[in-house]
């Protein structure tokens, strides 16, 4: 029996698949663990953010900030985590005007960020300034942090959350989906998903 050729769809489809499976997720020191183990402990994050009346803060650039106005969306309503994306553009363009744009979101963070707040930090790169500086200033403040980021194995992002996901690739396309597929999950997974159909409506 010959095998069927898998078609474009199919092929980049299963390319994303295999990153997000491969996935690696580190910790603030550095110990590699599993990308399970990953978001076992970023829901473990969450549910105490929840719990707590902490707000979940998200940021990023381009592509990535679009991610983190749709999760935002999504764990406010679906997850009933009080999150916020901090891309308004008044305030974006405000700050980068008065500051410089490699202080538009620490800025905000040191205004409103507190200690039980968590930060979810997303960069392709991991290499942003002002992604950099949003997780200086989430310590600062005594916040949680995850981050998500993907290209160069030694972006400095991996070394600044409590929870650190990388994707092994160097194409936006990949590395962006397996963001959103990682904080998908997330969020399923706090509703009790545990295998097609299972939170239908929900």
């Amino acid at each position: 029996m010959t095998e069927t050729a898998l078609t474009p769809i199919a092929t980049y489809a299963e390319t994303v698949s295999a990153l997000v499976r491969d996935g690696v997720s580190t910790d603030r020191d550095g110990a590699a663990a599993s990308i399970d183990n990953g978001l076992a402990t970023a829901c473990r994050l969450l549910t105490v953010l929840k719990t707590g009346g902490g707000v979940l803060r998200i940021v990023g650039n381009g592509g990535s900030a679009a991610i983190a106005s749709h999760m935002s969306v999504d764990f406010s309503k679906r997850g009933g985590i009080a999150a916020v994306a901090h891309n308004d553009a008044g305030m974006l363009t405000c700050l980068s005007n008065d500051l410089g744009y490699d202080q538009v979101y620490a800025h905000q963070i040191g205004l409103h960020g507190r200690a039980g707040d968590l930060l979810i930090a997303i960069s392709s790169s991991g290499r942003s300034a002002n992604i950099l500086n949003a997780c200086n200033s989430a310590r600062d403040k005594g916040m949680k942090i995850v981050t998500l980021s993907g290209f160069k194995p030694d972006n400095p992002l991996r070394r600044l959350g409590d929870v650190n996901f990388y994707i092994a690739s160097e194409e936006y396309g990949p590395v962006e989906l397996s963001h959103m597929m990682l904080l998908s999950a997330a969020i399923d997974m706090l509703l009790g998903w545990n295998g097609p159909g299972t939170l239908k409506g929900i």
